[in-house]
């Protein structure tokens, strides 16, 4: 497995950070952690999306500092960066988790 980068959420614009959770895919990623409050495999998320599409949405949550992931002898394990989020961007994540989706 390759190393992976992270940005953390103090360095993530909140730019980046909309505009990761505007895709549905990204969204229904960070829901599913954020109900769960669990790290989750990838291979475990119910997303209608293939492996290599999956791991793009997950280097695209990374980058914006929303997600961390390491890696557990073969899986790699996702968790929300919940705790340094609200940090940077307080009430946010509970403001966009908590808004009806059409």
């Amino acid at each position: 497995m390759r190393t992976l980068t992270h940005t953390h959420p103090r360095d993530a614009s909140l730019q980046s950070v909309l505009a990761a959770l505007a895709d549905p895919v990204r969204f229904e990623i960070v829901r599913q952690l954020a109900v769960e409050e669990v790290e989750k495999a990838c291979g475990t998320f119910d997303v209608a999306v293939g492996k290599a599409t999956l791991s793009h949405h997950f280097t695209v949550l990374r980058d914006s500092g929303l997600i961390e992931q390491r890696d557990a002898g073969a899986k790699r394990l996702n968790r929300l960066r919940r705790e340094e989020l609200d940090e940077r961007f307080p009430g946010l994540l509970d403001l966009i988790l908590n808004e009806p989706r059409p």
